[in-house]
């Protein structure tokens, strides 16, 4: 078996702890991961199964809502708030030309700033207010909740990237200090064994963050293309998350590591539920090849770039909810 047919699994608990050369040994895992396969689980990484249970049950609470209700907050042009079910087509694919809207609906919750926050009262773009459920109590508590965790587990996770990008471990603290997130709580109907093979929960894709972390699931439905091209189901692990890198990741590495396409399909028999939660720099910092993965034989491969200017052009293609609205 070749090192792109399996996920590795990188043990956090020894890193987390500080034990002595944890760090550059899972950092090594990590190299490996992304420059092989593009995608890896982190187990013992110190979210509680329990915080992770209840923020499944609030997406679930949220999509039982009527449709009008769920309406009512649908997602705007700073991608917070409700996706429809068909709400979007992933035009940017770069390994399938897709023709058919994803068969999910979503709820997008960003960092949860304050109504009076500068960025707000200026309209800066995806520096907005959540937009809530009005009828859902303890919902905002326990999501953010979670999100609130999984900032401090990505804080550490990107020191991880430091070291195996040859560059000292706070490479990455001060771009990250107050980086751009969003939790994708997305819901997928089954699909029947008759769907057509061109449609899916959600269509070939590579993400656009530097990292997407997504919660440990028990329903089957990801699956990750290997680089030969074919397609290899993510098995379930207990309580381990999945994480992959994205087209910014490419940019932050000049291509060094990988962003790996993957595709849903819900084939379960019953409702399934994801949590993807999407890492990138804070808004402004200049996105650009990292100084070890260029030289005069590596020239950058793309133009440095912002989180702003990258994600106004990727919305515009794949949004068909706010393409209707302009």
């Amino acid at each position: 078996m070749s090192a792109g047919d399996t996920i590795p699994v990188i043990d956090l608990g020894p890193t987390l702890a500080g034990e002595p050369g944890a760090l550059q040994q899972a950092a090594g895992q990590l190299r490996h991961a992304l420059t092989e396969i593009g995608f890896y689980y982190i187990v013992n990484h110190g979210i509680p199964r329990d915080r992770i249970r209840a923020v499944y049950e609030q997406a679930a609470r949220f999509h039982a809502l009527p449709l009008d209700e769920k309406m009512k907050i649908r997602i705007d042009k700073h991608n917070v708030g409700y996706l429809p079910m068909k709400g979007d087509t992933l035009r940017t694919s770069v390994v399938q030309t897709v023709t058919r809207p994803n068969l999910n609906e979503a709820l997008f919750v960003a960092r949860d700033l304050p109504a009076d926050h500068p960025d707000v009262l200026a309209d800066k773009r995806f520096r907005s207010a959540n937009q809530w459920p009005a009828e859902l109590p303890g919902f905002r508590e326990s999501v953010m909740g979670y999100c609130d965790a999984m900032e401090r587990l990505v804080k550490k996770l990107v020191r991880l990237y430091a070291v195996a990008l040859d560059l000292p471990p706070a490479w990455f603290d001060t771009a990250f200090e107050d980086f751009q997130y969003k939790l994708r709580m997305t819901h997928y109907p089954p699909q029947p064994e008759t769907t057509p093979e061109d449609e899916f929960g959600i269509a070939p894709h590579t993400d656009t963050s530097f990292l997407t972390v997504l919660a440990p699931n028990e329903v089957p439905g990801l699956a990750i293309r290997k680089r030969n091209g074919e397609w290899m189901d993510a098995p379930a692990i207990p309580d381990a998350f999945v994480v992959n890198g994205g087209q910014l990741l490419l940019r932050w590495t000049n291509d060094r590591f990988l962003a790996t396409p993957h595709r849903a399909i819900n084939r379960s028999g019953g409702e399934r539920y994801a949590l993807a939660f999407f890492c990138d720099a804070t808004i402004d910092w200049p996105i650009a090849a990292v100084p070890t993965c260029i030289g005069p034989d590596k020239p950058p491969k793309y133009p440095t770039t912002t989180y702003t200017d990258y994600m106004v052009a990727y919305q515009k293609r794949t949004y068909d909810l706010l393409q209707a609205a302009e």
